[in-house]
């Protein structure tokens, strides 16, 4: 199959009706960091255990599209001995990657984030290739403050955003890309949705200098919330804004839009989707989910590093799969949590 061929099959699995995308991608601080919140020690071996619970949970693959992991995942195995990437296909999941290496200080701001890891990436994705992974993710971040982020830093971050994304389709894999504004701090909602507008305008912009086909890529962003300091709106107003938002920065052309969670709770991000594939107006995007700690949050409070839980931890992960799977067809309600 030709680079475009496999980078169209990958995005119509991605998208097929009511599947969304488990970010399991966390690196090894972040992972700990995680785990340790539900007391659990992370090694090696729990690592390998608890994403191979993931992959191997039955009828996981009639929800859950695609999993994005750490690059450790790729070459672990299940307790059965089948690669984690193969476990997935066998629930037809595609397995993706996480291919950025984390932030550094933007030289020249004032302690702004710039991403890296576009050193080698060529190489580095024709080796995740050989190991089964047929999409990518790159995260930027961008701190919200009255003034932040800069314009240097909005520039930046999408010029290594669309490299990197050009650097992938050569390979036929398909990048997210993915813009997170970040909920840390004070800013209302209506400065989130500007900072918001202004990184996907940044990143658009550049994917159009790098010839990046935007048919073949997928938007990770964040929902328009203000930061963790204010109240939270309810589902209807966070809806309007961010839609809001895509319809003026985001083109038909890009087939899906998988929402972040960004420090949400699980009902929470579940209810915010649920109420933007509600919403009345032009969506011209399949509008899924793409999230990491609003998936997993209660599959490692019910796994709780042991092992003999793995039948409960399985079935967490399903139930929070199949209500954002409601979510995106806008067919979720609340009442069903308890069913």
């Amino acid at each position: 199959m030709d680079r475009i061929g496999q980078m169209q099959q990958t995005i119509e699995r991605l998208t097929r009706p009511g599947r969304g995308i488990l970010a399991a991608d966390e690196s090894y601080p972040t992972i700990t960091k995680r785990l340790s919140d539900f007391g659990i020690e992370s090694t090696e071996e729990t690592r390998r255990f608890y994403r191979g619970l993931l992959a191997t949970t039955p009828g996981i693959g009639e929800s859950i599209g695609g999993v994005i992991f750490f690059e450790e995942t790729l070459g672990q195995r299940t307790d059965d001995g089948m690669a984690i990437p193969a476990a997935c296909e066998a629930q037809d999941i595609v397995p993706g990657i996480k291919v950025d290496k984390g932030t550094v200080e933007l030289a020249g701001s004032s302690g702004e984030k710039v991403t890296q890891g576009l050193d080698n990436l060529g190489d580095r994705l024709d080796g995740y290739l050989e190991q089964g992974a047929l999409f990518t993710k790159w995260r930027n971040l961008y701190a919200v403050t009255e003034t932040l982020p800069s314009r240097q830093a909005l520039d930046a971050n999408a010029e290594v955003l669309a490299r990197y994304a050009a650097i992938a389709q050569s390979r036929g894999m398909v990048p997210i890309v993915e813009p997170e504004v970040l909920m840390d701090g004070d800013h209302d909602l209506e400065r989130c949705a500007a900072v918001t507008e202004a990184a996907q305008v940044a990143l658009f912009d550049a994917l159009r200098r790098h010839n990046v086909a935007l048919e073949y890529i997928v938007l990770k962003p964040n929902m328009v919330l203000p930061g963790k300091r204010h109240a939270r709106p309810s589902a209807a107003v966070c809806a309007e804004a961010t839609l809001g938002v895509l319809r003026r920065t985001v083109p038909a052309a890009v087939p899906s839009i998988n929402f972040l969670s960004g420090g949400q709770t699980s009902e929470e991000a579940t209810a915010n989707l649920n109420a933007i594939n509600q919403a009345e107006g032009a969506k011209p995007w399949v509008l899924s989910f793409s999230f990491s700690r609003a998936l997993q949050n209660p599959v490692q409070a019910a796994w709780s590093g042991d092992n003999a839980n793995k039948q409960a931890a399985q079935q967490a992960f399903i139930h929070r799969a199949r209500m954002n799977s409601l979510a995106r067809a806008g067919r979720y309600d609340p009442s069903m949590e308890t069913a």
